[in-house]
């Protein structure tokens, strides 16, 4: 199942069922899993390990040199997990060795053609990225978050789970869990409710998410201040808790 017109390291391994489309090209120590599927014209640069059930279109450039002027050639790597989706002209850098030495993409993502995922990335399970969104180094993305077209975001920012952020938005701040964010410079447009709807989240919690969201970014009271207010006032059911966590440990500041 590898076209005779592909390059393969004899060193790769590469399950018994992988399908590899003609002229791709496939470096040392990879490790690519059952099931997956990787297009023509294709690039798998050493260093990657690709899960089960993937499918990479053609021409996606895979596990190349993070683009860090700090970067010497150490022994860094890149993940992929399992059923992810990687469309045409995807690149993503493997990581560095001040930022950890590992880029990590979670199970089931979708990267849309001409995604970029800079080095030291981390994504969540189930994460889609429109066409041309674009990420920094060092950003880390929590679990069903979805990122619009044209979106650049700045190197450590931190996405909680769930959110959502439109396209062509630059940003440069953490984005709170369940919330929407859009713009240049991106700010907030409440909760995604849409996608917490969809995701079967309990109407209960909803209304409570909405209650600390209020306190939060609508009265003008401090983090501090308005983390005392929503122990007090909002039921503090885990999604509540995940909510106000992630706003009190941001390092960049949260996106208001």
């Amino acid at each position: 199942m590898i076209h005779p017109t592909a390059i393969i390291d004899p060193s790769a391994e590469i399950a018994s069922d992988v399908t590899i489309g003609p002229y791709t090209i496939v470096h040392s120590d990879v490790c690519i899993g059952s099931g997956t599927t990787i297009g023509p014209f294709s690039t798998i640069e050493k260093y990657v390990n690709i899960g089960p059930d993937c499918q990479i279109s053609q021409y996606a450039s895979i596990g190349g040199e993070p683009q860090d002027l700090k970067f010497h050639g150490e022994k860094t790597y890149l993940k992929i997990g399992r059923g992810s989706i990687i469309r045409e002209f995807v690149t993503i850098n493997r990581g560095t060795e001040n930022g950890g030495g590992l880029t990590q993409v979670g199970e089931e993502n979708y990267l849309m053609a001409y995604t970029h995922i800079a080095h030291d990335c981390k994504t969540g399970k189930q994460v889609i990225l429109a066409n041309n969104s674009t990420l920094a180094g060092h950003i880390t993305i929590g679990d069903n978050v979805t990122v619009g077209g044209l979106v650049a975001i700045h190197q450590f920012v931190q996405i909680g789970d769930f959110a959502y952020i439109g396209g062509k938005s630059a940003v440069v701040k953490d984005i709170p869990p369940y919330v929407i964010a859009a713009g240049d410079r991106a700010t907030l447009h409440g909760l995604n409710n849409v996608g917490l709807k969809r995701n079967k989240f309990p109407k209960s919690t909803l209304q409570q998410l909405k209650k600390a969201y209020r306190i939060v970014f609508r009265i003008g009271l401090t983090v501090k201040q308005a983390s005392e207010r929503v122990k007090a006032e909002v039921e503090q059911v885990p999604e509540v808790k995940n909510f106000m966590q992630f706003i009190i440990e941001s390092n960049r500041g949260v996106t208001r």
